[in-house]
């Protein structure tokens, strides 16, 4: 059990800016295996974005209650997923060789396709978690236990999304500077089936409620083999920049398939 607490806490302080206990520290061997709470990290995620938008409703309103979970959840990781979003619009805007690509992806700075990624990404978010929680939101118990859900369901699957490249995929980068250098090792069947549980369970949860929720796996299948197609195509490999951005990617992707299912379904 104290392992598996010092598994956590190292996923919890590398994909978050929550304070952790001072005895956590980077090591590549707790990194490699913390891949297995990825998805439950969403779950944390998940619930603070879920309690920024139950404040914002409370004293504003649905829109502004989105608008500011949005807002924690960013502060909740830091940007670390927004960050490779951008990184990757630039490189592969940018570069027509894996060097290039690499190399621009590696700079610090923000480039106009970054920026412009990074204004479409939150548009469509705000505009997708809008359409499904003012179609969902009553005062009701169940109404908003399937918000609830909802938080915590797409930052979970958009989490084990991210993390199935890790599973299947090299790492593109041959120096070992890089923070997802530690993650890109082997992994076992626990690192696995830690991270199919934690990402499934609250889709479990809601489907309980919406069965239709289900069919949400679809889109995201299409965007994973999509994505692992490219990557190897351009990188052979994945970077940590290229799970940042599939992260957003499906957490844009579930929104949109939700707010698609509850208009026509």
């Amino acid at each position: 059990m104290k392992e598996q607490g010092r598994i956590f806490f190292t996923a919890l302080m590398f994909y978050t800016r929550i304070p952790c206990p001072s005895w956590v520290d980077h090591s590549p061997e707790y990194i490699n295996k913390a891949t297995r709470y990825f998805p439950l990290i969403g779950w944390i995620v998940g619930a603070f974005s879920f309690a920024g938008f139950a404040v914002g409703h409370f004293l504003f309103g649905p829109e502004i209650g989105v608008v500011l979970s949005l807002m924690v959840g960013v502060l909740t990781t830091g940007g670390f997923h927004e960050d490779g979003l951008a990184d990757v619009y630039d490189g592969f805007g940018g570069g027509w060789t894996k060097e290039k690509i690499l190399e621009i992806m590696k700079d610090s700075r923000v480039g106009a396709y970054g920026v412009i990624a990074l204004i479409l990404l939150f548009l469509f978010k705000f505009l997708a978690l809008s359409h499904v929680v003012v179609a969902m939101v009553e005062d009701t118990v169940e109404s908003w236990t399937l918000i609830g859900l909802l938080f915590l369901s797409y930052h979970a699957l958009a989490r084990l999304t991210a993390i199935n490249l890790v599973f299947t995929m090299p790492y593109a980068r041959e120096d070992a500077n890089s923070k997802a250098k530690p993650i890109a090792q082997a992994h076992s069947a626990t690192e696995v089936a830690g991270a199919y549980l934690f990402g499934l369970l609250p889709l479990a949860g809601l489907v309980c409620f919406q069965p239709w929720a289900a069919l949400v796996v679809l889109p995201l299948a299409v965007l994973y083999f999509r994505a692992r197609r490219y990557f190897t195509k351009w990188l052979q490999g994945y970077t940590g920049d290229c799970l940042g951005a599939i992260e957003q990617l499906a957490e844009l992707v579930v929104l949109l398939t939700f707010a698609a299912l509850w208009k026509f379904i």
